[in-house]
This record gives C-alpha cells, structure tokens and sequence, in this order.
C-alpha cells in the first residue's frame, strides 16, 4: 500500500502526530504491518513502544516491553549531574536500576572522563542497556551487572550514584494508560513506593566515596518522606531539582 493509505489509517486510529512518527521510522510499510500498527494504537501502546525507539537528551534508544520508555523528566536528572561535573576529571559512575540505560549513557556522552556500572535485576532490561551502550559505542566505559538494589556489592566505590527507582505505589490509579505496556517492576515498589528507597539508603552508603553524591528521580509528592529515610541513614540532604513543569523531581545526597 501507499504511504498516504497508511498515513489516514494510522491517522485514525491514533492520531496525526503519531501516524507521522511511525510512517517516518517504517519508510516501507505493508498494508497487514499497518493493520497491526494501527490496533496497536487504538489499545493504547506508546507510539515509541511500537518502533523501538524513544529519544532522551538527544540520543535515540532502543526500546522495548522489557523497558520504561525514557521520559522528558528524567532528563533533569542528567542535567542535576551535569551541572556539578565542571572539572574536568576522571569519574565514576553507578546506574542503579538502568533500564534502557539512557541515564548512564546519556552522562557517559556529556561527562568527560566519565566510567562505570550499570545495574538492574531484570536480565531482560539488561539486553536492552547493553543494545543501547553498544549502539553508542560506550562498551569501554560502561558495564552492566545483574543485581538489585539492596544487595548489589562492588570492590570499588563510585563518584557518583544516580537512579530513578520504581516509586510507584501498588494500586495508585493516577498511572497513565501508556503504563499498562511497561514492565510493573519498575513502575511499583512497596511501603507506599518508597521500597527502592529505603534498600537504596541502606546500602548505597558503602558504595559512594566520601565526597561523592547521590541523585535520585522522585515522584510528585514524595520528597519530605524521602529526603527523611535518607537521613535515618545517615546521608545529608543537599538540595532538590525541580523538572520543567516546577515539580520536585530530583533529590541530590552526600554522605
């Protein structure tokens, strides 16, 4: 079929600019693949869990089910790190809870001198970290590592930690729609949504150097109770990033 068929039958099952991202991934598009495009839409799947593909800090990843999508938000995560690595020198990094690792690779390509690891629990999550350092050609300065927060161990310790957790509580009905197509571990956490920070409080401690920092992406609402289970820990509270709608969404920590 012509690419203009398949524009109004993507068109109207999930809207212009939709039918207009996937038409300009899939230059070819036969007539069943547009059929199956467009139920895709109108069940609501995220137009970037269709093609594979989401672009976060001006890279395009990777994507897939095994994976969130990078969102706009987490972007000021990036920028929080950023911003405190001027000098120029050697760093270190630790990715907890990768994903994509569109945060890790993201840094790797805007931090001079910048190396280190990346974790998940899901090996599935893994596959796709690995497919987006490769495709970046970072092999040499990030490695990944199956493990989970609370029990992850490295004989050296890291610069910098940084992790957008899941911290969504179980049962919450604000979740978007588009959620329903995300793997749920990293969406829910338990106590609340606020599991993932608790094991990382606890053991991200004796991973980061003494002057080293701690950045952490948080749900709305969620930054007093936080920033007190980091304090319980012994962790110092240094400030909090706001994304570009106002809403707290970073957490920045020294030990």
């Amino acid at each position: 079929m012509n690419i203009n068929q398949a524009f109004e039958i993507l068109k109207n099952a999930g809207g212009i600019k939709s039918a207009r991202i996937i038409l300009e991934k899939r230059k070819k598009i036969s007539f069943l693949r547009t059929i199956y495009y467009a139920h895709l839409l109108r069940i609501g799947m995220p137009v970037a869990k269709i093609i594979h593909s989401k672009w976060f800090y001006g890279l395009e990843f990777y994507t897939n089910r095994y994976t969130l999508d990078p969102r706009p938000d987490t972007e000021t995560l990036v920028e929080s790190v950023i911003k405190d690595c001027i000098e120029n020198r050697p760093r270190t990094i630790l990715d907890m809870g990768t994903g994509t690792g569109c945060i890790i690779c993201a840094l790797c390509k805007n931090i001079a001198n910048l190396s280190g690891t990346a974790i998940d629990k899901s090996k599935k999550a893994l596959n796709v970290a690995n497919k987006n350092i490769k495709k970046f050609n970072l092999q040499n300065q990030i490695k990944t590592q199956h493990a989970d927060f609370a029990t992850f161990k490295s004989n050296t310790k890291f610069d910098i930690i940084v992790s957008n957790p899941p911290y969504i509580k179980y049962g919450d009905i604000r979740v978007n729609e588009g959620a329903k197509f995300d793997p749920k571990m990293a969406l829910y956490a338990k106590n609340d949504g606020l599991g993932a920070y608790e094991e990382i409080a606890q053991n991200a401690k004796k991973l980061l150097k003494k002057n080293g920092k701690i950045y952490l992406e948080i749900g709305i609402g969620q930054s007093n109770q936080i920033i007190k289970i980091f304090e319980f820990f012994g962790w110092h509270f240094e400030r909090i990033e706001k994304d570009l709608a106002g809403i707290n969404r970073v957490l920045v920590f020294t030990i």
